[in-house]
């Protein structure tokens, strides 16, 4: 009876587990859609790249889908089980512990196994790929030539360029330019201009022949017009530096070389994640239990809070790691304890206080 139960539980979960991280994969796919999209039309990425930072921001994503979809999908699968009376059945038969927690604790170490690999490997990768496939794009958009009758950026939106035609020797034909230097705006037109970029990509040189200059402050009266025979117009293209970012593509051989604290406290957050999955599928187990009457969904909500109040307790320990608020040696393995006792706490709470209870009335 054991192994059928198990085969059982297993087979309820994991089902439940792959469509509950299937949902919340989806709605994160598109989000990150929205977001390489407008980055794409504002840096004009090129068409090709945009499929695949899609995809490595999903490989990046299943850090944490995995562990939140396995709490989430043990706690469904068990309370379908209580709530039509299967578990309740398979527990008046002499079914123990065990057959319920090891199908559980199977998959838990299966995905951790999956998670560490992803999170030390796999994810460092996808992240260090994606930042260099976003600064390639971005060179390549700001080294593209200048399209007749579309308006184009530069500088990080410091420069908008727009030319109404493009002859065949490469020079543009009545040409507007727009650029911000501080609170000072410079808008300038010209009958012909030539764009050319420096060597290295990192200014953009706009050569504006016959034409005029306006520059001003916005809501002031002083304004100053200047007619030209021939304006350069330099625009720098900004350096786009992100470190956080950065700090998540180092390769965990890296990390553990490394003595630097946000270094260590990144390999620590890398670790802690298989850690994750294997405490909160464990604690769903007791944590999906019902009493009688109770909706197959009631304790969905006490397992989003516990995940949350994990990932709040995790994000703040990595914090105080790399200010060295706290040694770097208790690690982050203080939330595993934090987040087991809290569970029992509302696992057990409620039976302990109805004995208080009673046994005051006795007294």
């Amino acid at each position: 009876m054991g192994n059928i139960l198990g085969r059982y539980i297993l087979r309820e979960v994991v089902t439940a587990w792959l469509v509950v991280t299937g949902v919340l994969l989806t709605i994160l796919l598109a989000n990150q859609v929205v977001g390489v999209l407008e980055r794409a039309a504002a840096n004009q990425y090129p068409q090709g790249v945009v499929l695949e930072l899609i995809g490595l921001g999903a490989l990046q994503d299943l850090s944490i889908l995995l562990p939140v979809g396995l709490l989430l999908g043990v706690v469904l699968a068990f309370g379908r089980l209580y709530h039509d009376s299967e578990m309740a059945a398979a527990l008046a038969c002499g079914a123990r512990p065990q057959n319920i927690y090891v199908p559980v604790a199977l998959l838990a170490l299966l995905v951790s196994a999956a998670l560490a690999y992803l999170s030390l490997i796999l994810a460092p990768d996808a992240t260090a790929r994606a930042l260099n496939l976003r600064s390639a794009a971005l060179r390549a958009g700001q080294l593209a030539p200048i399209a007749p009758g579309k308006f184009r950026t530069f500088g990080g939106g410091n420069a908008v360029v727009y030319a109404q035609e493009v002859n065949r020797d490469g020079s543009l034909g009545n040409v507007f330019v727009e650029r911000s230097v501080g609170p000072l705006v410079q808008v300038a037109l010209a009958e012909r201009a030539r764009h050319a970029v420096t060597p290295d990509g990192m200014t953009h040189i706009l050569t504006l022949y016959d034409g005029e200059r306006f520059e001003g402050v916005p809501g002031s009266a002083e304004f100053r017009i200047v007619r030209f025979a021939e304006h350069v117009v330099p625009v720098q293209v900004p350096l786009v530096i992100d470190a956080i970012r950065n700090l998540e593509a180092r390769s965990t051989a890296t990390l553990l070389d490394s003595p630097e604290p946000a270094e260590r406290a990144e390999l620590h957050w890398r670790i802690t994640l298989p850690i994750m999955c294997i405490v909160l599928a464990l604690l769903a187990v007791p944590l999906a239990r019902l009493k009688p009457r109770q909706g197959r969904y009631a304790r969905v909500w006490i397992a989003v809070v516990i995940f949350f109040l994990y990932y709040a307790l995790a994000s703040a320990g990595k914090t105080w790691i790399a200010r060295a608020a706290v040694p770097e040696v208790l690690g982050l393995w203080w939330t595993h304890a934090a987040v087991a006792l809290l569970a029992l706490a509302v696992i057990l709470g409620p039976g302990l206080a109805n004995r208080l209870r009673y046994r005051a009335r006795g007294l």
